[in-house]
């Protein structure tokens, strides 16, 4: 092969591109990381929860017992699984916890990308790789082949053997250079998070957690007026991130806009209690990839590899959301391929098909696949974000309130709320959402 700058240049340095550049200096490569933000973790926004297991299987395999677990950057562990179904004025949370939380490879840890993305930083830059921030790629050198060959960032032009794109949502650099489809409206949510900073002790009493450790809450209904989408908190160490995520094709036909809406969050009193007298540190925005498998775009080519975000590997089951352990995984297999494509002499799509075979004999696809019709069938339950909260409120209602008036027998009281829904209606939508996931 010819002689290039680097082995391998990697665009971003989130969880994908961080971890690639990090296995791929430590099978003794050349590396290049260039990320657009001053830093790492500058321009990410997260809800704000990493499922560790891929982590540790990376440390695992690469770190020679040079990374101290307890030295990672991580905010709290996850005890207590929260979900709630908002109405107007009112909350159904399911609260749950389990021991089987904190096993280790089970566990999950609430993170702030601008702190956790710079260890990730100082990780690879340990490892021996080259950094540049504050620089953006702008497109990608190709050979008269169509190979790509490097890139131009500034007005430099950087060649390597391989490129790895990692440089999170809506990337631009695939649909430009790489020919990748824009996603569909429908395919995409707009994301909205508000940090606020909080006394360490009070998050634990208002989250009824133990020190150190703390609750994930996902909500549905009125956080997002009835539309397709969702909220988020998560207790930090001494913050809590707030926020909302909505279809931008929902969004579009919405009687408010994301951040009207996010106003109305913060003030339902589902939401107000926990923050009350919390100082707001941060507000962002994003893109976030909602299709799923069915999204997933090519990520395979002459002379370079698609991970993470880039490549829309993203999972929103409603109860769950998941993104960073696969944007750790797909990082880690796009630096083992291109290492081995390398030693090979062969970095063609033929020479670097094996990332391909990695990811879909890995977790990463197969749970993506095994849930690719949830995105679809979320898109098509009105109702799941706005009459089922609401009758929700009204069965609780009926079996709470006292008021004095002589009281009938509770399933005469909630019967009539569920019949105005439809029975078979009701049933039929559970249905399908269970098939589903």
């Amino acid at each position: 092969m010819e002689e290039r700058d680097f082995d391998i240049i990697v665009v971003g340095c989130g969880c994908a591109g961080a971890i690639a550049a990090y296995v791929a200096a430590k099978q003794s490569k050349s590396v290049l990381v260039v990320e657009r933000g001053e830093f790492a973790g500058a321009k990410n926004m997260t809800g704000g929860r990493l499922y560790t297991h891929s982590l540790r299987a990376v440390l695992e395999a690469y770190a020679d017992g040079e990374v101290d677990w307890d030295d990672i950057p991580f905010e709290r562990k996850i005890t207590h699984e929260r979900m709630s179904l908002l109405g107007t004025s009112s909350a159904m949370t399911v609260d749950y916890t389990s021991e089987a939380f904190g096993r280790e490879g089970q566990e999950s840890y609430s993170v702030l990308r601008a702190t956790f993305d710079q260890w990730l930083f100082d990780l690879a830059e340990s490892a021996g790789c080259e950094m540049i921030t504050g620089i953006a790629v702008e497109s990608l050198v190709k050979d008269e082949s169509g190979a790509v060959i490097g890139v131009k960032a500034g007005d430099d032009e950087i060649t390597a053997q391989v490129v790895i794109i990692a440089e999170g949502q809506n990337s631009l650099l695939t649909e430009r250079e790489l020919g990748a489809p824009r996603p569909k409206t429908n395919q995409m949510a707009v994301g909205i998070k508000e940090v606020f900073a909080l006394d360490s002790d009070v998050i634990g009493d208002r989250f009824l957690c133990q020190k150190d450790e703390g609750a994930a809450m996902l909500f549905v209904g009125d956080c997002t007026h009835g539309v397709v989408g969702g909220g988020f908190m998560y207790a930090n160490k001494e913050s809590v991130s707030l926020g909302l995520v909505s279809t931008i094709s929902e969004m579009e036909k919405a009687d408010t806009t994301i951040y009207q809406a996010m106003e109305d969050f913060k003030h339902h009193p589902a939401v107000a209690p926990i923050i009350r007298g919390a100082e707001m540190v941060e507000h962002s925005g994003h893109m976030v990839a909602e299709g799923g498998f069915n999204m997933i775009p090519r990520y395979v080519y002459d002379g370079a590899l698609v991970a993470g975000d880039a490549a829309m590997l993203c999972m929103n089951l409603g109860y769950m959301v998941r993104g960073m352990d696969l944007a750790i995984a797909s990082g880690r297999f796009a630096a083992e391929t291109a290492c081995e494509a390398i030693d090979n002499h062969d970095v063609s799509t033929k020479g670097l098909s094996s990332y391909q075979s990695r990811l879909e004999n890995s977790f990463v696809v197969k749970d993506m696949k095994t849930f690719k019709e949830w995105p679809e069938t979320m898109e098509r339950w009105d109702s799941m974000f706005s009459d089922y909260p609401q009758m929700v409120g009204e069965l609780f209602d009926t079996m709470f309130v006292v008021d004095g008036t002589p009281m009938k027998p509770l399933g005469k009281r909630m019967f009539p709320i569920i019949k105005r829904r439809g029975l078979l209606k009701l049933a039929g939508e559970v249905r399908r959402a269970l098939r589903a996931l």
